[in-house]
């Protein structure tokens, strides 16, 4: 908690806004982000992601659904954070995020990687596999950004399918009448 705040500093500002660390707020990257409201130190504890466990046959129903709001938890369970009470859910994906997500036995927090400064969008890597990479286009416009929300394990793989594709189309034909 940062210096001089009182333990009851979450409890002044209504779930939907955030908490003493985040805003919610229009997102140059997408539709609604979490925003600083202070500065904030590098390794700070920003919020819980929060939601309900759900099993992997209804995280996988959600999924197919587009819920992008879900965190694996373990081999049994997921947590689902599309729920109006998970301001977490509004931080957004950056091929260059200021945060990282914390697995901690069970509960997933969002921790900063670097110091924040206030009105600074918070953003972290969603950690996206291959599967279906090009349905999860990416507008962080970081410059190492491959375009697509992945995990950065999978940029230069991603890189290698999509020239892969590109290589594989015919020409397209040209009007060569004047």
């Amino acid at each position: 908690m940062a210096s001089g705040a009182s333990s009851h500093a979450n409890y002044s500002i209504p779930i939907e806004q955030g908490n003493q660390f985040l805003e919610i707020r229009q997102s140059h990257i997408h539709g609604t982000g979490g925003y600083a409201r202070q500065d904030i130190p590098a390794g700070t504890r920003i919020i819980e992601y929060v939601g309900n466990y759900i099993s992997k046959a209804e995280s996988e129903r959600r999924c197919e659904a587009d819920n992008a709001y879900i965190f694996t938890i373990d081999a049994e369970k997921d947590l689902d954070g599309n729920v109006t009470w998970n301001p977490a859910r509004f931080i957004n994906h950056s091929c260059a995020p200021n945060c990282e997500a914390e697995w901690d036995e069970g509960r997933i927090f969002i921790n900063t990687l670097r110091a924040i400064t206030t009105g600074e969008e918070l953003t972290f890597n969603y950690g996206y596999d291959l599967e279906d990479f090009q349905n999860h286009v990416c507008r962080c416009g970081a410059p190492e950004c491959p375009g697509f929300i992945l995990a950065e394990e999978y940029w230069a793989e991603a890189r290698h399918l999509l020239t892969q594709q590109t290589a594989s189309r015919p020409p397209r034909a040209t009007n060569s009448a004047a």
